[in-house]
């Protein structure tokens, strides 16, 4: 709006206007000024997200943007009692690990000849010991055939009552996969991570037919074999008092009734002894809640998961506390401080997290039972919640509500109850980090397979245009931004 300060209104009906509308302008332009703030911050998220280094091990050291809309005056940017992370010394020198003692030696002896033993002066040379240096021999795994010899006895005069000793019980019946060798395929398939049509060509170049379809069928029929183990395994779950959860997407080729780009997902419940803990994946065809309801029907305990929905159930469930997960509530604040410098509201949350964590450290270096965990729990870590939570209400007013600050302060405050109740138990993890670590594969499976086909596309795109492409590179930055997905 053009005011023209020369020729103002006289009258105060046209000043009240004036003032009006100046204040609609005003208010437009306020709009606009925090659609610019927020799309700029989204710009220089996805900036960083896509050219960044993905760790967050560095997170505080200075960098080139600062927060967005956010101003913090000089006297807050200081946060008492900082966290100080030791800095990582290399080695000079690698140090060569001993071979196993169990393993089988072969001893190939370089001695001297009998001239050699014999001194300058006369006298025989005297053995005072000797030096030994190891190898680790790789011997490719032998293959032996199993016959199984069933001799046929009948009786001659009254030809016939002919009789036959009966086949043992065999995990494959009619099959000429022994439990060894059924075993290799599924340790190295799921493992290993080599495909069923991989193995078959390796089977190949050891001339031995074995099609991928017969793999396959061994793969099946054992899953339906440990059905009984996987019930029991469910139930050491159950038994227990403290259930992790988490999900993935997954994507099924050639699914009966389903399209290829149809998503799939893959559930997993770590769960039982803290020692030996249980790990069950459980597939579905989708992402609702009530899998995971019917998976943990009669559990009663502690769960742990992120914020999605589809766990709401658990809240009305008496038996059932559900516990947030920290590394989640932290991880917008990370991302928001990676674009900050060394002052800013993001930095003062993940020092918040550094000391939490630290904490953790601390017991788990020193090997705290669960009783001395929820102790300095108690002591220490409570007070840092506290001190957290006046923090985000403090300054929840401070930055807009649709900015990625505003939202994950909201976070945090919407998610209070479950995000503290680890202090509950000592037996309770700070994060899910360790289901999610379970879960991992799955998702690696799926960065490898973008990789391969983007880098199929640029392969096609060199062949046909001439193009020159920085192929490692690009591939480098399209790798760092699926890990984040």
């Amino acid at each position: 709006m053009n005011i023209d300060l020369q020729n103002l209104p006289e009258s105060l009906e046209l000043s009240h206007k004036m003032i009006v509308d100046l204040h609609a302008s005003l208010t437009e332009f306020a709009s606009y000024k925090e659609k610019y703030s927020r799309l700029l911050e989204e710009l220089m998220l996805a900036k960083q997200q896509r050219f960044a280094p993905a760790s967050e091990k560095n997170i505080l050291q200075p960098d080139f943007f600062d927060e967005p809309g956010v101003e913090i005056p000089k006297e807050e940017a200081q946060v008492k009692n900082d966290i100080e992370v030791k800095s990582h010394t290399r080695k000079k020198h690698p140090i060569r690990v001993a071979l196993p003692k169990e393993l089988p030696r072969e001893i190939i002896l370089h001695d001297l000849s009998d001239e050699e033993k014999i001194c300058e002066c006369g006298c025989h040379l005297t053995h005072i010991g000797e030096v030994i240096s190891e190898q680790l021999k790789y011997i490719p795994a032998s293959l032996s055939v199993v016959q199984h010899l069933r001799p046929k006895y009948a009786c001659k005069p009254c030809q016939g009552n002919v009789k036959i000793a009966a086949m043992p019980v065999l995990l494959l019946p009619k099959s000429i996969a022994t439990p060894e060798l059924v075993a290799q395929t599924i340790v190295a398939k799921y493992c290993d991570h080599t495909p069923l049509y991989r193995q078959e060509s390796i089977w190949k170049r050891l001339e031995i037919d074995m099609p991928r379809s017969t793999l396959c069928q061994w793969v099946l029929k054992v899953a339906e074999l440990c059905e009984p183990l996987i019930k029991l395994l469910r139930l050491n779950i159950l038994d227990y008092d403290y259930v992790q959860a988490d999900e993935t997407t997954v994507q099924v080729l050639a699914e009966k009734g389903r399209s290829n780009t149809a998503k799939s997902y893959m559930w997993v419940y770590k769960g039982g002894g803290k020692q030996n803990p249980t790990i069950i994946y459980d597939y579905q065809e989708t992402r609702g809640g009530y899998h995971a309801e019917s998976f943990l029907t009669g559990f009663k305990g502690y769960l742990q998961t992120d914020a999605y929905a589809g766990y709401n159930w658990a809240d009305k469930n008496d038996h059932i506390i559900s516990v947030g997960c920290m590394a989640h509530c932290r991880r917008p604040f990370a991302e928001l401080a990676k674009l900050s410098k060394k002052t800013g509201l993001a930095i003062e949350a993940i020092k918040y997290f550094q000391k939490l964590y630290a904490i953790e450290s601390h017991a788990r270096e020193n090997n705290f039972t669960p009783e001395e965990r929820y102790a300095i729990r108690c002591e220490k870590s409570k007070i840092i919640l506290d001190e957290f939570k006046s923090w985000c209400e403090t300054n929840l007013t401070k930055v807009p509500k649709q900015h990625k600050l505003g939202l994950a302060i909201q976070y945090a405050l919407r998610h209070w109850n479950e995000l503290t109740n680890y202090l509950k138990d000592g037996g309770i993890e700070i994060d899910n980090n360790s289901c999610k670590n379970a879960i991992r594969p799955f998702a690696f499976v799926k960065l490898m397979k973008t990789i391969k086909n983007y880098c199929h596309s640029l392969l096609i795109s060199n062949l046909i245009f001439g193009m020159q492409i920085p192929i490692r590179l690009r591939t480098r930055r399209i790798f760092k931004s699926q890990i984040r997905s």
